[in-house]
């Protein structure tokens, strides 16, 4: 599952590069703002048909929730689990383009919440490979983790607040699967699955 950080010295996603040139020679200092929540429910189409009326009212600047992608059926965003990528449940990136030039059009700026301090952890790629690789993982120092804790029965390792009762009695009622599944193995606990990492089962 390790694979190559996606983000190198001077580099920028395509994407982002594209947000900042169709934005870069427009100079609003914010005045007046609107706050539009996005989600499947409404999507770049829907916040691009506002945006006339927006303008009407005075508003100098579309203020987003994220819109980077987030856990599925997400309403809020802030679970974002790929920073490198759109919500394709807000939209395509067609969708977004649209959305940006009936900003420019109507000579309003675009403020993004984009949540850099957290992010979701259901399907995370990112978080997925610290689970399986640890401190080998490259994606190891995106996170606050404390390798060397008190107890050192937990060096190196990531401990989750995540079982519902005592860890012995959720192995007695078999709560805890081993699957093989995209070829690899996981331990799910219920809708919630973890990789198993490498050396134990290299080891066996």
């Amino acid at each position: 599952m390790s694979q190559t950080p996606p983000f190198g010295k001077d580099r920028i996603d395509a994407f982002i590069q594209g947000f900042i040139a169709r934005f870069s020679d427009i100079e609003i200092a914010p005045a007046a703002t609107y706050r539009v929540q996005f989600n499947h429910q409404f999507r770049f189409s829907d916040a691009a048909q506002i945006i006339p009326y927006l303008n009407d009212l005075g508003i100098t600047h579309l203020y987003a929730s994220p819109y980077l992608q987030a856990r599925p059926k997400s309403l809020h965003g802030y679970d974002i689990c790929n920073h490198n990528a759109l919500n394709p449940e807000i939209g395509s990136e067609a969708d977004h383009a649209g959305m940006v030039d009936a900003l420019r059009r109507h000579d309003l700026g675009h403020i993004l919440d984009i949540v850099p301090n957290h992010m979701g952890v259901t399907e995370n790629q990112w978080w997925l490979d610290v689970l399986e690789n640890g401190q080998n993982s490259p994606f190891a120092r995106y996170f606050d983790i404390d390798w060397h804790p008190i107890k050192k029965e937990l060096s190196g390792k990531v401990l989750l607040p995540v079982l519902g009762d005592q860890y012995g009695k959720v192995l007695e009622n078999q709560e805890l699967k081993l699957v093989f599944s995209e070829g690899a193995f996981w331990v799910t606990y219920y809708e919630n699955r973890f990789p198993i990492s490498p050396g134990p089962i290299r080891d066996s």
